[in-house]
């Protein structure tokens, strides 16, 4: 953030005035991730000419550190041979992560700028399907053999380390390719130059699959507590590895797009501050529209009541006091389940005994609110208006925190998005419902 805040007009004089020597020495003493929030600050037509001052080694950093629009705006500007420089010098997963969120046709014109050895690569890991483990692995890891010597293993590591993404953990693999063990970096220094790399390893080791999704090698990382995992295919073959740096992009996404979700907002790809009016509009609007067809029946509810409205007119004054404390049970409710889900924290064989406990949540909350709602409904209208909303309230809480239960962990079960059941729409059903429950409450009671 210094360099953002503090430093940006003297970084843009020095760029605008042809200054390049003085900012390329001070930008080489800089960190990437200031470097990179500085590139973001910046126009486009400065952003380039900065990039272009950076040395190379640091080009590559952060490059792979900005956001995919940013990349891409700056790929726009570039030369064929620099773009060849940027594209050779990101790691094969901060390759795929461009290539993913760019158009077919600008994939494959940035495909062809590639020796054939990275091409290949770059078409492998995007053969894997989206959202998939493979397309998060790099190649940049050490690999050794179990009947290597200690010092067999460090000489081999001092020759082919340097481009790894990892130098904390080794991998084990036999002469097929296939996973064995990991071995901590830390162990083998430690160990006797003359021991075999067999002696230390203890064969517990976790891994995840190429066809895994992403979340659920988000959950993993979070078990396992670890830099980074490998990777293998049905026949344990070792593919690559992934760091913990790609899960937290992955962790950020899915927490981002459940939250979008249960706002009934879909994701925007772009920052607000970058979004337009009419992007806003297309991302809200349907929903929205949704929902006031489902709130049309909220509207029917109250009209098959009418003669029970006519009989005690103090019922309609204390309705939004009811359907909104189901709606807010419910929302509550609804975000500690998907929230629970997304962790992994609770499956589908846990939602009879997570049903049985909200009830008695519920019917506790319900008959706290009963009691102000009574003293309320008192004061409106009569004790028979009291009566009618302290027993409403009661019921309305629980059917509206049954349905925020209920209506995410059936989505789940049925392996659908569970934050699908968003706050809006678990609102309105809580609306339809609780107008229903109200006024039938209402009718019975002054039936007698």
């Amino acid at each position: 953030m210094i360099l953002r805040h503090l430093l940006l007009p003297e970084i843009l004089e020095l760029l605008q005035t042809g200054r390049l020597n003085e900012l390329r020495e001070f930008l080489a003493k800089q960190p990437a991730p200031e470097i990179t929030e500085l590139l973001t600050a910046i126009a486009d037509q400065d952003r380039v000419l900065l990039f272009r001052v950076l040395p190379r080694h640091l080009a590559d950093d952060v490059f792979s550190l900005l956001e995919p629009p940013v990349q891409n705006r700056l790929l726009e500007e570039m030369a064929q041979e620099e773009i060849r420089h940027v594209l050779s010098g990101l790691p094969p997963d901060d390759r795929t992560a461009l290539f993913e969120e760019l158009p077919a046709r600008v994939t494959q014109g940035l495909l062809g700028l590639l020796n054939e050895q990275d091409r290949k690569k770059a078409l492998t890991l995007l053969s894997y399907p989206s959202h998939s483990v493979g397309r998060l692995m790099t190649d940049r890891y050490v690999k050794v053999r179990p009947e290597w010597s200690v010092a067999q293993a460090m000489d081999h590591l001092l020759k082919t380390g340097f481009d790894s993404e990892t130098m904390t953990m080794i991998y084990i693999t036999d002469d097929k390719g296939r996973l064995t063990d990991e071995l901590r970096l830390r162990k083998l220094l430690l160990a006797d130059p003359s021991a075999r790399v067999a002696d230390l390893l203890d064969g517990h080791f976790a891994c995840l699959q190429s066809l895994q999704d992403q979340e659920e090698a988000v959950q993993v990382f979070q078990k396992y507590d670890l830099y980074a995992l490998p990777v293998v295919d049905a026949d344990g073959i070792l593919l690559g590895i992934v760091t913990v740096d790609d899960i937290l992009d992955v962790a950020e996404e899915e927490a981002t797009e459940d939250f979008h979700k249960l706002a009934t907002v879909r994701p925007l790809q772009v920052s607000l501050k970058e979004a337009t009016l009419g992007l806003l509009f297309r991302k809200r609007i349907g929903w929205l529209l949704g929902l006031v067809v489902v709130n049309i029946f909220t509207g029917m509810g109250i009209k098959l009541f009418e003669l029970t409205i006519a009989k005690l007119a103090a019922l309609v004054a204390l309705l939004p006091l009811l359907i909104g404390s189901g709606g807010n049970a419910g929302a509550k409710a609804a975000t500690l389940v998907v929230r629970a889900i997304a962790t992994g924290e609770i499956d589908t064989g846990d939602w009879w005994r997570i049903f049985l406990r909200e009830i008695g949540v519920s019917l506790c909350i319900g008959l706290a609110m009963a009691s102000a709602a009574f003293f309320l409904g008192w004061m409106l209208g009569s004790l028979q208006v009291a009566v009618i909303v302290a027993i409403s309230m009661v019921a309305v809480v629980v059917m509206g925190s049954l349905t925020g239960i209920l209506l995410p962990m059936g989505l789940n079960r049925l392996r659908l998005d569970p934050a699908t059941a968003s706050v809006p729409l678990i609102t309105s059903v809580a609306d339809i419902l609780g107008v229903l429950i109200y006024f039938s409450i209402a009718t019975a009671i002054l039936a007698f």
